[in-house]
């Protein structure tokens, strides 16, 4: 153990107790990184090094299986001291630079993968580098051998202590999450109005899900641990055309055919919808394109309350093929009409 070599207290330097909770732990480093960010005091050393110091600190301690194995390494501090040194171990933490701060603002520190980016503790202790390469004898396995200093390697002085190196030097994997599948489930305007099921394949394994009413092209249903293997399932849905109606949102818009006796002198015009068919007032001298919104009758929202809105425009259809007695009463009628030139402005 080189001389000098003290124990790093990385509790104390992000400010917390040993019995903090990981969401005090995260709390502290977020508001120490942002204070000693190189960005934030760009020439200022001592900030340069107090964000190294932090980072190291939250690596060992945001993990719960690599605080607990720092926690073990503290509570033995003065027997491995004796024991002479202890680099060799690969490190159980794979250090590897900053992590997340949070909030809006990234901060991340690149390290020039020069060893001295760590502390001497950090180095002698978890035997790791900024490139990965774990300390040790030249020729050793790590974890057995001589530290880089001569003293004993770190497995050996906690075998000598009775502690078992492997459960400290090498922490057990962390399990593979099951893998994700994803499915296509098509739907006509209909279906997603009202809700519906669907059968899904997912490698020779039949489910039948239930989508919602409001689902859209893109919606993502998520069927937890029901997918091969205890995988999830996510199922994206995926709208088909309408002949009649066009989605934007929650809102529905149609065209609506009048006869220009309805657009001329009004009436009430029957108009379908998703929900069923209901009238709709068409005032006197309706012009074309006029726009009427129905509200509550465009498409339920999902996951939520209420609906949209359908907006109905007119689509005035002027009437063809008149007979000549037609045509004369329409110039009659035409006469009678003080219509201005609607090409002037």
């Amino acid at each position: 153990m080189p001389a000098g070599l003290d124990y790093k207290d990385y509790y104390a330097v992000l400010g917390v107790p040993k019995t903090a909770s990981q969401a005090e732990i995260k709390k502290a480093f977020r508001k120490l990184a942002r204070q000693h960010h190189p960005d934030a005091k760009p020439g200022d050393t001592e900030s340069e090094r107090r964000f190294k110091e932090v980072n190291e600190a939250n690596e060992v301690l945001s993990d719960p299986a690599r605080r607990k194995q720092y926690d073990e390494l503290g509570a033995n501090w003065e027997s491995i001291s004796r024991g002479g040194g202890a680099g060799g171990a690969g490190s159980p933490f794979g250090f590897g630079g900053a992590g997340p701060a949070g909030g809006n603002v990234r901060y991340e520190f690149r390290s020039t993968g020069d060893a001295g980016e760590f502390s001497d503790f950090f180095r002698m202790f978890f035997g790791q580098d900024m490139t990965g390469a774990a300390g040790g004898a030249a020729g050793q396995p790590p974890g057995r051998g001589t530290s880089p200093t001569g003293g004993m390697a770190f497995e050996d002085i906690l075998a000598g202590m009775g502690i078992d190196g492997r459960s400290v030097g090498n922490p057990p994997p962390r399990p593979v999450p099951p893998v994700r599948h994803e499915a296509t489930a098509e739907l006509t305007l209909a279906e997603a109005y009202h809700g519906t099921t669907r059968l899904v394949e997912v490698d020779g394994k039949r489910l039948e899900i239930t989508i919602p009413p409001g689902a859209d092209t893109g919606t993502r249903i998520k069927l937890t641990g029901k997918g091969p293997g205890g995988g999830d399932l996510v199922v994206v849905t995926r709208l088909l055309p309408d002949k009649t109606f066009t989605r934007k949102g929650a809102d529905l818009e149609r065209e609506l055919p009048l006869t220009l006796e309805e657009a001329l002198l009004g009436a009430e015009v029957s108009v379908g919808t998703l929900k069923g068919r209901v009238l709709l007032t068409i005032p006197a001298g309706t012009q074309p394109g006029r726009t009427f919104r129905l509200r509550g009758q465009g498409m339920p929202k999902f996951k939520d309350t209420g609906h949209g809105d359908l907006l109905v425009k007119a689509k005035v259809v002027l009437p063809t093929h008149l007979s000549d007695d037609a045509k004369t009463a329409a110039r009659t009628f035409l006469d009678l009409v003080d219509q201005p030139d609607p090409r002037t402005s």
